[in-house]
């Protein structure tokens, strides 16, 4: 049995102090739907693996577990599926390539988001990635399904910046980061 105190842990609080593309309340709302999210399968503390390119490695997931109104509110699951994987992709990001969410990607980038490392000018995107995230909550071999599809989608995204895709496996408990390459 692995000590989940000597496991790192996957910063989901306070996320828009750290996140320029995340206003106090979108941080709040995309950590409520990772809750949600989170809680159809699991109770905190949970490990979830997470895969950087190939290379794996484990980070605590703690959250509040959700009472019935905010169950209620996020009651359409594939919009809670949809923030709540926001929340987690980023804190990915965030904690396997010191990278932060510096603006929402324009819609046919083929990207969520645009991600930088911190402290980075707003407007110098020579060091930006596109970030494509989905969310599911079912077994591994969708995950890996999801990864083949948005690799294809950010690859036809209109952007020439570099992208990178998280899926988020709420139930098999995985993240996954993977850099689009150019040959497919």
């Amino acid at each position: 049995m692995v000590n989940l105190s000597d496991t790192p842990f996957l910063p989901l609080q306070d996320m828009a102090d750290r996140h320029k593309a995340l206003t106090p309340s979108v941080a709040a709302s995309y950590l409520e739907a990772a809750r949600v999210c989170l809680d159809r399968h699991h109770t905190p503390p949970k490990e979830f693996t997470l895969e950087n390119d190939g290379i794996v490695s484990l980070a605590r997931v703690e959250w509040q577990v959700t009472d019935h109104r905010t169950r209620a509110a996020w009651a359409n699951t594939d919009d809670a599926t949809r923030d709540g994987a926001y929340a987690l992709a980023i804190a990915t990001v965030e904690l396997l390539r010191e990278t932060f969410a510096v603006r929402r990607a324009e819609t046919r980038t083929g990207a969520d988001y645009y991600i930088a490392p911190q402290n980075q000018d707003s407007e110098d995107l020579e060091n930006w990635l596109r970030l494509e995230v989905s969310g599911t909550d079912l077994e591994k071999s969708e995950v890996k399904r999801r990864l083949r599809e948005k690799l294809q989608q950010a690859k036809r995204g209109k952007s020439n910046l570099p992208a990178l895709v998280a899926i988020i496996g709420f139930k098999v408990q995985l993240a996954v980061l993977q850099t689009v390459d150019e040959v497919f």
